[in-house]
């Protein structure tokens, strides 16, 4: 099974790796930007005020939602997220995004749990498929200067509370 998953993560990260090539230079953030596909990630960190915290010394961990998994929100709350007055709701969102220290595909483990920016902690599954919160990983391990960056396929909200 963990052969299975590492194979599936690997031939997917050689399928996307065009896309992210020549990260080695780039922090998170203009890793994220090159690669076209986190536009609504990349407005939404603007609009959160964390561009310089995820441009930082890090190491970072970020589970990065495609634009297609903001797409599948429910209508306007992307757009009532991004408001200003919505800010810390935005925040906490983001940071549940966001693990301290780089952690690579060879560090998960099923069940593994850590603790976000954000405070709560994410779970780690690998039936069927590396997933965090429930959430797929279909490209992991893109490396930045300041940490690494796993796409995942849909956003991942922390616990109410």
């Amino acid at each position: 099974m963990i052969r299975r998953t590492f194979l599936a993560l690997t031939t997917a990260m050689a399928l996307s790796a065009p896309a992210f090539a020549d990260n080695h230079s780039k922090d998170i953030v203009d890793t994220a930007v090159g690669a076209g596909s986190f536009t609504t990630l990349v407005a939404a960190v603007e609009a959160a005020g964390l561009v310089d915290t995820l441009k930082g010394e890090g190491p970072f961990t970020v589970f990065a939602p495609t634009d297609a998994a903001f797409a599948a929100l429910p209508a306007g709350t992307v757009e009532d997220l991004l408001k200003p007055e919505n800010k810390d709701k935005l925040t906490a969102i983001l940071t549940y995004h966001v693990v301290p220290g780089k952690v690579m595909s060879t560090d998960l483990s099923e069940g593994l749990t850590a603790a976000t920016v954000q405070g709560a902690n994410v779970t780690i599954t690998l039936e069927g498929g590396a997933k965090v919160n429930g959430a797929t990983i279909s490209t992991a391990d893109i490396e930045a200067t300041n940490g690494v960056i796993h796409v995942i396929d849909a956003v991942i909200l922390p616990p109410e509370g």
